[in-house]
């Protein structure tokens, strides 16, 4: 047989594979059917498929993009060394991990290696993509988990935290906004992502009333004392109070009003795009990824940080600034502080503290000594 007959004939098994693979990742993709041993009926398909849209919604469209891609590559990394993806493998999860870790290769060929963080990350899209086959991938398994721990011990490294925008910081940035619709709602983004500690999914997950839209995270109450956000977060539902400033240009819920106001927003989205114009609100949901370039474009604007290069200075923020700037600046028992962020533990909400004392309490002199 000619090599080039034997190139064809791998190409050819190859693809076979790949659409294996995408079909599996297809019938996996609910994980939801009848029983073979149940006839269908109308009654039971349509339950079928309400139980297919309850479990689509256990995990956000995002972290179910990034865990399928997270199979994908792993299939394809498989695949180029001439393994089977299925059924699950905990040797060949081992090897795959590690060549995350320390890749193989020479030169241009060689991919970067992937953080502590990120191989856990693909751990879990694998976890994800074989339980939508039906099929348990132990992670506990001696040739993962010893893997994985020599891993974390060689190559573990403390989070890199992102600068906190703090009140006089957020002062200096709204100030950098023009008085025109886009400046009215960048303005209400800003001061409502700092005061209700919002991730920037949170933020551009709002809507005007409950029920507005099938893709909404919450929504937003105004009252005489301040703004009520009731918000679907990673911790569940949680309610989110934002009371009133003492100066309107820095009042978070006169800013929400005026961008309602004049942006007409009375149903839908609350933050939404503006006309190229910039005399009309659209009806289209912002994209998270605007709060991150606002936040990098008046950093800039308000001069923070000028002992930096620019290029530095916008590495240094991102949405997750106004969570710590909140976190950093509230003076007021951290109780409260965690009940805004939404966090499980006093500890996780210790790490956006950027200015805490950590020996406010004493507890050496709380003992006696």
């Amino acid at each position: 047989m000619s090599p080039e007959h034997e190139k064809s004939i791998s190409a050819s098994m190859n693809t076979v594979e790949s659409t294996q693979l995408d079909e599996s990742a297809q019938e996996g993709s609910d994980g939801i059917a009848l029983p073979a041993h149940v006839a269908g009926s109308g009654v039971l398909d349509r339950l079928v498929d309400t139980a297919r849209d309850y479990a689509s919604a256990a995990a956000s469209d995002n972290t179910r993009s990034a865990y399928a891609k997270d199979w994908a590559h792993f299939a394809r990394w498989c695949r180029m060394r001439g393994a089977d993806p299925l059924p699950p493998s905990p040797e060949l999860v081992g090897l795959y991990i590690a060549d995350l870790a320390a890749p193989q290769g020479q030169g241009s060929t060689k991919p970067p290696a992937l953080s502590v963080a990120s191989i856990e990350r693909r751990l879990s899209g694998l976890g994800w993509g074989y339980a939508q086959r039906g099929l348990p991938l132990d992670r506990k398994n001696r040739h993962i988990a010893t893997v994985l721990a020599g891993i974390r011990r060689r190559h573990a490294r403390p989070p890199v935290q992102k600068e906190a925008i703090l009140a006089d910081d957020i002062r200096a940035m709204v100030a950098t906004l023009p008085h025109d619709l886009r400046g009215l709602r960048d303005r209400a983004i800003l001061l409502i992502g700092f005061t209700g500690g919002l991730r920037r999914s949170e933020i551009v997950s709002l809507d005007r009333h409950k029920d507005d839209t099938l893709d909404s995270g919450g929504w937003i109450d105004v009252l005489d004392g301040g703004a009520l956000i009731t918000l679907r977060g990673k911790t569940g539902w949680r309610e989110v109070e934002i009371g009133r400033g003492s100066s309107d240009q820095t009042c978070p819920v006169h800013a929400l009003e005026q961008w309602l106001h004049y942006g007409r927003i009375d149903f839908g989205p609350i933050f939404t795009g503006v006309t190229r114009d910039g005399k009309r609100a659209r009806e289209t949901r912002l994209n998270d990824k605007h709060i991150a370039r606002l936040i990098k474009a008046c950093v800039l604007d308000a001069g923070l940080r000028p002992d930096l290069p620019d290029a530095e200075r916008v590495k240094l923020y991102s949405g997750h600034s106004l969570r710590a700037g909140l976190a950093s600046s509230a003076e007021v028992d951290e109780r409260y502080v965690q009940k805004q962020l939404g966090h499980a533990s006093a500890e996780m909400t210790r790490r956006y503290q950027r200015r805490r004392d950590r020996f406010r309490v004493n507890l050496t002199k709380a003992a006696g000594l």
